[in-house]
């Protein structure tokens, strides 16, 4: 299942951000990037690592109702790369339904530099 993104941030947009605890984000200890079949090359570390390095954390990242994490894992990791222990972070009150279900990852419409 995978949603499209402009809708989160739009659905998420008018909604208030709180700081949430890195501890409460259970996708810091799952295969996150490379659970569908790509291989975790150095070149592939290395682009989420670039990621990683630009990303603006001023942008909430955004949970779904249950407090799964729906967008903003490279300022995740930016965060526990600088000692951070909290976040801040917008929580849906509903999770929308997915817009894709079955689509390999490689095969999405990702804007990589949005």
């Amino acid at each position: 299942m995978a949603w499209d993104m402009r809708k989160i941030a739009a659905a998420a947009s008018h909604l208030d951000p709180d700081q949430v605890a890195l501890t409460d984000i259970e996708e810091l200890d799952e295969n996150w990037w490379f659970a569908h079949g790509t291989p975790p090359t150095p070149r592939a570390i290395a682009g989420h690592m670039k990621r990683i390095r630009q990303v603006d954390r001023s942008h909430p990242i955004i949970l779904d109702a249950d407090g799964r994490l729906m967008d903003g894992m490279h300022r995740v990791v930016q965060a526990l790369l600088a000692g951070d222990t909290m976040i801040l972070a917008i929580r849906l009150p509903e999770t929308p339904p997915p817009d894709y279900i079955g689509v390999n990852p490689d095969d999405l419409p990702y804007d990589v530099d949005a």
